[in-house]
């Protein structure tokens, strides 16, 4: 009987290359929140798939990409720690608009870690195939990955490839997660990520940057199978909380809306859902601020 092998492979890459996507497609479920706009991603997000003989344990981080304000440059760092502690690393780049400068430079910040490095190129359905074998040529030159491996995230092309050339790096180990499990996140962090994906999606250019949502209650009503739940949208002006609110609150209604029926789904739950919008000035640059609003740097090693 072959031994059981379980580990973890870290998802890293520029902003907007499709790591969520990715994420959510090998789980086959929703665990990250996934938005047309980069840096979309926080935190460090975990995802469990148990195949038969092994558990993969996924981890999908922010994008790597020059950081300006405290808080980028916290999930940089964020990213970076997470890929040094991986088993595997996945080196996820854009075939359709590469940037070979800033991967190499991603490439290069994590060639001190353990992890076993493969280049997936996401996109492949929409490039063509002499693209394609471009760009492979290019990044080999970079880096001597233990395979190289193109997928569309989108429709699932090359995924079973993937999850069987990992299964081979990965170390003989018991599992570090139940089965029936899919995340370590906790339902309130789900939550507080689906109201802010709608506030993106129902949102002009500048205001998903400038963003953060808290949960303040979470309460459960098992006798009448409700979920009260109270949040709020953290803007760093009075401007945006205007925006957010919209003509009439008419905006800030489209998002509880939209959020809510999520949360429901999410929870297999009613939810009567209760959002704020508060003016947190320049949080995004206030170290306090940020630990407040739950992106500590605690444990972050330096760039």
């Amino acid at each position: 009987m072959a031994p059981f092998k379980s580990g973890f492979i870290s998802i890293v890459g520029r902003p907007n290359v499709g790591k969520s996507t990715l994420l959510n497609r090998l789980i086959g479920d929703k665990i990250a929140i996934v938005t047309e706009k980069p840096q979309t991603t926080r935190n460090r997000i975990i995802g469990i798939k148990n195949v038969e003989g092994g558990q993969l344990i996924f981890i999908d981080t922010p994008g790597i990409h020059d950081a300006q304000t405290e808080l980028n440059k916290r999930m940089v760092r964020t990213a970076i720690a997470s890929g040094r502690d991986a088993d595997v690393i996945l080196f996820l780049i854009d075939a359709s608009s590469p940037d070979i400068r800033q991967d190499q430079h991603m490439i290069e910040s994590l060639k001190g870690s353990k992890g076993i490095p493969f280049l997936v190129i996401n996109k492949i359905d929409i490039v063509k195939k002499e693209n394609l074998l471009f760009l492979i040529d290019q990044y080999q030159k970079l880096l001597s990955f233990y395979s190289i491996i193109p997928i569309s995230a989108i429709s699932g092309e090359g995924l079973d490839i993937l999850v069987e050339e990992i299964m081979k790096c990965l170390p003989e180990a018991p599992p570090y997660y139940p089965e029936d499990m899919i995340t370590d996140q906790t339902e309130r962090f789900l939550v507080s990520e689906i109201i802010r994906e709608k506030v993106i999606k129902n949102s002009y250019q500048e205001i998903p940057y400038c963003t953060a949502v808290t949960i303040e209650s979470f309460k459960e009503n098992p006798e009448k199978n409700l979920v009260v739940i109270k949040g709020t949208i953290h803007v760093e002006r009075d401007s945006q909380r205007k925006i957010i609110i919209g003509k009439n609150g008419q905006r800030l209604r489209k998002i509880g809306e939209s959020a809510r029926k999520e949360i429901e789904a999410l929870l297999e739950k009613k939810v009567f859902l209760e959002l704020w919008v508060d003016v947190n000035k320049n949080w995004t640059r206030d170290p306090r601020a940020l630990d407040n609003l739950g992106y500590s740097s605690i444990s972050f090693p330096s760039l």
